[in-house]
């Protein structure tokens, strides 16, 4: 079995203009919906401009995983009337989640996205609530994509891999620095281990590929080098499955 076609090789977000990119990879993971959700006349344009065979994956819109503090919101120029600060992000039962998901549905939906990465912030800690609320948005929200769940904030390993394996989710990591304790197809994100600056030796990505194997895999990567370690990762995976690996 070719090894190459089990294994996606990407970056997150567009690191060169469109029709490049599209000339090299197969695979992105769109940024811009986690920070401002472009419009579905977008999304469809995209899809248009892209090859038949051309996957697009997309990160959920922040105001389901992150809380109105965030400075990403601030970044991303959205308004949060004074005194609701509470019904935005950490998966909250409200209509403003709610809503969120909704736009961020029609957006995959345009793109013809099978998957979608709900990344939390650190802040997003292993409270009753915050399991509760979890547990109460991926059963009734999200359902026909693949549910890719990236806890940042030293959740238990227990808790996570049932938590993933209730909801039917596929939890990320940055397989550099740990594990994956469940789902299929793997999902991992790249962000340079603790130094976002860090360029992947061609060492570090063979060891990479040779953990991955022959399971199916996404690999994103998210770290300042993103292009280039793509680039030689893709080509790695190739030349392995070549040489029968």
């Amino acid at each position: 079995m070719d090894c190459s076609a089990r294994i996606k090789v990407g970056c997150c977000g567009f690191c060169h203009a469109r029709k490049h990119y599209f000339s090299r990879f197969r695979l992105v993971e769109v940024q811009q919906s986690f920070y401002k959700l472009p419009k579905v006349e977008t999304g469809l344009r995209w899809r248009k401009e892209a090859p038949a065979d051309f996957e697009f994956t997309v990160k959920a819109w922040q105001v389901i995983t992150h809380p109105a503090t965030s400075p990403t919101y601030r970044k991303a120029g959205i308004d949060i009337a004074p005194g609701s600060e509470d019904r935005y992000g950490f998966f909250a039962p409200t209509e403003e989640v709610h809503r969120a998901w909704e736009l961020t549905r029609r957006f995959a939906e345009a793109l013809e996205a099978k998957v979608v990465v709900f990344q939390c912030p650190p802040s997003f800690r292993e409270t009753r609530q915050n399991i509760d609320n979890l547990r109460r948005f991926f059963k009734s929200e999200a359902r026909g994509f693949l549910r890719v769940w990236e806890p940042r904030g030293g959740w238990a390993e227990d808790t996570i891999k049932a938590l993933c394996q209730e909801l039917d989710l596929i939890h990320c990591v940055d397989p550099m620095v740990s594990e994956s304790v469940h789902g299929r197809p793997a999902y991992f994100r790249l962000h340079g281990g603790t130094r976002y600056r860090h360029q992947y030796s061609e060492e570090e990505l063979m060891r990479l590929r040779d953990k991955i194997g022959t399971d199916d895999a996404y690999v994103l990567f998210n770290n300042l080098n993103m292009y280039n370690d793509a680039l030689t990762f893709d080509r790695l995976v190739k030349e392995g499955a070549g040489n029968g690996r």
